[in-house]
């Protein structure tokens, strides 16, 4: 499984150490909430819900550089308007991993 990085932060700060923090802190603050959110709205099935917090979470998983994990979640997030769960446990997996990142940085 490829791991998270800040290649793309970065780039996006082009050597700015406050912008890098900025958007590291937007990160460490909006993931865990949308984590929960997705959890929460698996639980209920709530399958549109579920399929929104996937949306907002693959912006996480393209700025942490995760590209084939973006794909997965992508097609999570279509199998999700078909009602089907397919994805679910790689998706999971991907949640996983940013949880431990974010952790460390």
């Amino acid at each position: 499984m490829e791991k998270p990085n800040l290649e793309y932060i970065n780039q996006l700060a082009r050597g700015d150490q406050s912008i890098k923090n900025e958007l590291i802190d937007v990160i460490k603050t909006e993931f865990p909430e949308e984590k929960k959110d997705y959890y929460n709205s698996l639980e209920n099935k709530e399958y549109k819900k579920i399929e929104e917090n996937v949306h907002k979470i693959k912006h996480k998983i393209s700025i942490l550089g995760l590209e084939k994990s973006y794909e997965i979640a992508n097609k999570f997030e279509h199998n999700l308007r078909e009602l089907n769960l397919e994805g679910k446990e790689d998706f999971d997996k991907i949640l996983k991993a940013i949880s431990d990142y974010i952790d460390t940085i």
